[in-house]
């Protein structure tokens, strides 16, 4: 049985791309794995030849007979992998040759953390490191305002998902990542390591600008749920000078709040987005 199962989801993936994500994944440094590539665009025969074209016996490629939606491809992928850790990655990034490796050293030695990811690199229509909070209590903090581990760059301990019967959640697609790491705060710890795991490609076909309204609605609805669950985090981010939470509201006769401004976007009712500041 491999230590680490990679997790990869692909529907109607560019080619290019998928064959630099896969790449990446074949020419790591630790090289105890399995990597699940799940075809959700059973319409799309040129994403068999990309992967096919591989003679690699640890790759395990999957195609759905018919489109079951990203959070579904992903719990597939869940019940299929037989490794001890998960490394979660998307169809179209690039992961750092040592990424495997230093998370699998980082799960070995802390047996407390079931979720370990790390900083991004994104490439293409933007070009910028994304950085995020390290240690576990800095990461709870932020998880009550946004979402602060990376998901293409994360890899699970497989045990803290079935032991807890964990998954992820369709209502909350998406933003399905966010939904997953709120549901582990009450059973697991955080660790983000402070180097790049994974190159991030940013286009305009980009899951999050194509649903961005969705997106925000599920974000909102997680992040409000996580505030109420826990205060201490959330106050306790509210007094961090870089946490942009929120600085403004408008309450009709002091009372009725119709207007927030909260990490720039302008929110109808505390809840609605309408939409976002873009500052000079």
């Amino acid at each position: 049985m491999p230590r680490v199962s990679v997790l990869t989801p692909i529907y109607n993936t560019n080619p290019a791309h998928l064959r630099e994500c896969i790449e990446s994944i074949l020419n790591q440094t630790f090289t105890d794995f399995e990597f699940l590539i799940l075809n959700d665009s059973p319409q799309n025969t040129k994403l068999d030849e990309v992967v096919k074209s591989y003679n690699d016996k640890r790759i395990k490629y999957i195609k759905n007979k018919t489109n079951i939606g990203i959070s579904a491809a992903r719990n597939k992928l869940l019940d299929l992998a037989s490794g001890e850790y998960l490394a979660i990655f998307d169809h179209d990034d690039i992961s750092v040759p040592t990424r495997l490796e230093q998370q699998v050293a980082y799960l070995d030695v802390h047996p407390d953390v079931g979720v370990v990811s790390g900083l991004l690199e994104s490439f293409g229509e933007k070009n910028y490191v994304w950085s995020a909070p390290e240690n576990d209590i800095d990461i709870r903090m932020f998880l009550t305002n946004n979402c602060s581990i990376a998901h293409t760059a994360a890899m699970i301990r497989k045990s803290v998902l079935v032991d807890n019967d964990i998954k992820y959640e369709e209502f909350f697609s998406p933003a399905e990542d966010y939904r997953l790491w709120a549901r582990l705060m009450d059973v697991t710890h955080f660790y983000n390591i402070q180097q790049v795991l994974v190159k991030y490609r940013t286009h305009n076909n980009m899951t999050t600008l194509q649903q961005e309204q969705k997106m925000n609605l599920a974000w909102r609805a997680i992040s409000t749920q996580l505030r109420n669950q826990y205060p201490a985090y959330y106050n306790a981010l509210k007094k961090c000078p870089h946490a942009n939470v929120t600085f403004f509201r408008l309450r009709l006769f002091g009372i009725i709040p119709i207007l927030k401004i909260e990490n720039n976007w302008v929110l109808l009712f505390d809840l609605i987005p309408i939409f976002k500041l873009k500052w000079r």
